[in-house]
């Protein structure tokens, strides 16, 4: 039987550098590599543009649909290239071919599961091993969380899927544009009956965004979708008691969101920050009060 193929699917935004720096052009030997370009500007496209015909990779255009819409698309397109297993890739991520060659065969002898590596900072320290949403906090946690366990849940900065599963969860929500898509994946991955693995004896090497690390101001994109996608969570998935604990919680979560870009941040300009939690968390509330996803039980 012919092997099945794999593809290594990267939503970009403007940041074609990381593209030429992070992907090793020795994966274009034994893999299909899909760029997937949401529009960020004219020379920004004209970049990537050039950059996939320098390397022999293949290339999705759009508009800025956000990053799940991005791997969406860079999937579909696999698909029609005749590809069967899918790895997604952060542009700021770095993976050797034998990382990704194992997360592939993983999916390909384990179809019902999403596979993710271990992923550490370029300082070595482990950057996630695994999430968890605990429900009864409305949070999520990183330190010490089982993705195994109920709530678990894999970062999309590096998954491992096989088609099949992704055909029966329908791929992401494009709702969420940004952050929390892929938590909302991996729950309708256990909910459907399939299961998360966290390999740990695979690695790969992630700086977080750059001006997404921690402690560092981050952007107000980050602190809107981050804030309104929690109460979108809730809203698809938890029952009415459970969504509206949450929304009681939601100033507290809004703060430990802020807090993650540092205090340093509100010295200049605060309220550029402050609007972006509050008018997320606003628009996660309203939504909340219109969905009928909410669950009565």
């Amino acid at each position: 039987m012919t092997p099945e193929r794999t593809a290594v699917v990267v939503v970009n935004y403007g940041s074609h550098e990381l593209l030429r720096a992070n992907l090793d052009t020795t994966l274009s030997e034994g893999f299909g590599i899909i760029i997937v370009d949401n529009f960020s500007s004219a020379s920004e496209r004209d970049a990537v543009r050039w950059l996939c015909a320098e390397r022999g990779w293949h290339l999705v255009t759009q508009g800025n649909l956000g990053f799940g819409a991005g791997v969406n698309a860079g999937i579909a397109e696999a698909r029609q290239l005749g590809f069967r297993r899918y790895v997604m890739l952060n542009p700021d991520a770095v993976a050797d071919a034998a990382a990704l060659t194992t997360l592939a065969e993983h999916a390909g002898a384990e179809p019902d599961a999403l596979i993710c590596p271990t992923i550490l900072t370029p300082s070595g320290e482990v950057w996630f091993s695994g999430g968890t949403v605990l429900v009864e906090r409305g949070v999520t946690i990183t330190r010490g969380a089982d993705s195994s366990a109920p709530g678990g849940w894999l970062t999309g900065a590096c998954i491992a899927v096989h088609d099949s599963l992704w055909q029966r969860l329908g791929g992401f929500d494009d709702r969420y544009f940004l952050y929390w898509e892929d938590i909302d994946l991996s729950w309708r991955c256990t909910e459907s009956g399939g299961h998360l693995v966290v390999r740990d004896d695979v690695r790969i090497v992630h700086d977080a965004g750059g001006t997404q690390a921690r402690g560092r101001a981050k952007s107000a994109t980050y602190y809107y979708y981050n804030c309104r996608n929690r109460l979108l969570f809730a809203a698809r998935h938890l029952s009415q008691r459970d969504v509206i604990r949450w929304a009681l919680l939601t100033p507290a979560y809004a703060r430990r969101v802020l807090l993650r870009g540092g205090r340093r941040q509100f010295l200049h300009r605060p309220w550029r920050p402050l609007w972006a939690a509050a008018s997320g968390s606003l628009r996660g509330i309203r939504m909340l009060a219109t969905s009928r996803e909410v669950r009565h039980s």
